[in-house]
């Protein structure tokens, strides 16, 4: 989307320009969208491009690409879940007014109410899409209604839609206009008009979804894979190319899975013998699952815990960053827990990018609802993940770059940002972190999850496996909950692909790196080399390695 086009865009990038709408979700605005798309293509094709040098020639290029995403993305529109536990606007609208929406003045409270009174037509806008993905014989599994109708029933729970304490949104913008210097007058109108507007456009947009849902869950299955859908192999396909930037196919993806799988378990054993375990590994992963001494307590003091120790790791790590970085982000991250109202049905732990006029931090949020799924050995490698060095640096960069379109400040290339971050997992180990040896399974777990993923993703959407093939198969191979398992299974089933994109990207990264270090030898320098991967933006990964390769011919001897 265009800024000007998406107000939330706006917000998320601490733009008030239009802070009181919502995104159109429309089909016409679909349609606008692909009629624009198709415009900038056509007129793109009169450039010549022989007069464009460098960054010019490269913003052309990344430019051309994300038209042509556009428009071949239009036919496959109908095959997602607008509504799904992992980010359905059940949960990210309600998150998006707590996280994005900032009230430091009247005008902005007005804003935000604005908001309130016109979720009923977004709603109303999502649900109609809902319905017209139904009709197109694309309906997720049972689960996910019921997933996804708790989050909903979560919202509009708590005054003023029921008795009791404030519900999540008027908690929100209660604490955040009392937090200002207004009169008491003003600060009870506004809490009045906010109730009111909950009443008259938030309630009934989620009452409306309530019911669609409700009815649509008698007619869902407990199919997990997009192979049920119309022509599912070629959207699966599909999906495939846009998240691994690459031609690998299903069948490559499943066997590069199963490879790393067994390289990363004969790695385990070998700390296995380090810590003196003498028996066998599926028996190291019981222990490391149900010993105390490697979770948090899980209750408040448990969960305070695992959060400075969070911040303690990204402070660490701060402090050692010129040792991999010459250029470093100016936004800071902060470390919160996912907020009570989505954590039961949020993912593991994700990260919220920093608004580009620097109001608002980075966030690493870590979901600790259970805190059997957040051990203590897998802290620093989350930690490094979402944080420093992973997806706070590349993104915080990305949006702080000089002398390129907005566009590539924000383009979001899943395999080459989730490779990053899972790279980022293993460069503190190269100066001298994860000391520990549990630290440093964790390390490994965190990197086998992945490499699971690469499995399961193309088990479930490719070779039609159960959503419990795949719970069992996470069970199975690797230290983690059950619980975790069961999130994860059922993130794949939701956001089919996105899982690939972890190791695809990383194993790509370290290839160029291997390349760079041969061809340059003593002229190898990391700082310079993390530099090339990170001063462009989000890249796709056949353009991340020409990068290289001229970073290669330039400082060849």
């Amino acid at each position: 989307l265009d800024l000007a086009d998406s107000p939330m865009m706006q917000t998320s990038m601490g733009v008030k320009d239009d802070y009181g709408t919502w995104d159109d979700m429309s089909p016409l605005s679909r349609k606008r969208d692909l009629t624009k798309a198709k415009e900038r293509l056509n007129y793109l094709k009169l450039v010549d491009t022989t007069l464009l040098e460098d960054q010019d020639y490269l913003s052309y290029r990344l430019y051309k690409k994300q038209q042509q995403d556009i428009i071949e993305g239009d036919q496959w529109h109908d095959y997602d879940y607008p509504f799904n536990q992992m980010h359905g606007a059940q949960a990210e609208i309600p998150a998006f007014l707590i996280n994005m929406h900032s009230i430091n003045d009247v005008t902005d409270a007005d804003a935000y109410i604005s908001r309130l009174e016109q979720m009923n037509l977004l709603f109303s806008q999502l649900t109609d899409d809902l319905k017209t993905k139904h009709a197109a014989g694309i309906t997720p599994p049972r689960f996910v209604f019921d997933k996804v109708l708790s989050d909903a029933r979560n919202v509009i729970d708590g005054r003023p839609f029921t008795p009791g304490d404030d519900s999540t949104l008027l908690q929100d913008f209660r604490n955040k206009v009392n937090a200002l210097d207004f009169d008491e007058e003003t600060k009870q109108d506004l809490i009045s008009r906010a109730s009111e507007a909950l009443l008259s456009g938030v309630k009934p947009g989620f009452d409306n979804l309530i019911t669609t849902l409700e009815r649509l869950r008698e007619e869902a299955t407990d199919d997990a894979g997009v192979w049920k859908f119309p022509n599912g192999a070629d959207y699966y396909n599909y999906a495939l190319r846009q998240t691994t930037t690459t031609d690998m196919t299903a069948a490559q993806i499943h066997q590069l899975g199963l490879d790393e799988v067994a390289r990363i378990h004969d790695e385990m054993r070998a700390i296995m013998k380090q810590v003196g375990y003498t028996g066998t590994l599926q028996e190291f992963f019981e222990f490391m699952r149900k010993d105390k001494q490697f979770y948090y307590a899980d209750d408040e003091a448990g969960r305070a815990a695992y959060l400075a120790e969070a911040v303690k790791t990204i402070d660490n790590m701060k402090g050692d960053l010129d040792k991999l970085f010459n250029i470093k982000p100016k936004a800071d991250i902060i470390v919160k827990a996912v907020e009570p109202f989505r954590e039961a049905s949020s993912g593991k732990a994700f990260y919220q990018q920093p608004a580009i006029d620097g109001s608002r931090p980075g966030t690493y949020y870590a979901n600790l609802y259970k805190m059997e799924a957040m051990p203590k050995y897998q802290l620093e490698a989350l930690a490094f993940h979402e944080g420093i060095p992973g997806h706070h640096m590349q993104i915080a960069i990305a949006q702080e770059l000089e002398g390129v379109p907005d566009f590539r400040k924000f383009s979001f290339n899943t395999a080459y940002i989730e490779g990053w971050g899972l790279y980022s997992e293993l460069v503190p180990k190269e100066i001298g972190y994860y000391s520990d040896p549990y630290s440093d399974f964790g390390r490994l777990a965190m990197e086998l999850w992945r490499a699971c993923r690469l499995v399961v993703d193309t088990g479930i959407h490719a070779q039609k496996w159960t959503r419990e093939e795949g719970i069992e198969y996470y069970v199975s191979n690797t230290p983690n909950a059950e619980s975790d398992a069961i999130k994860m299974v059922e993130r794949h089933i939701v956001m089919p692909s996105q899982a690939t994109a972890y190791k695809v990207g990383m194993i790509k990264i370290l290839e160029l790196r291997n390349k760079a270090k041969e061809a340059l030898g003593d002229n190898f320098d990391i700082r310079d080399f993390h530099d090339v991967i990170l001063q462009d933006g989000s890249l796709p990964l056949d353009i991340l390695e020409e990068q290289v390769d001229k970073y290669i011919e330039a400082n060849k001897v």
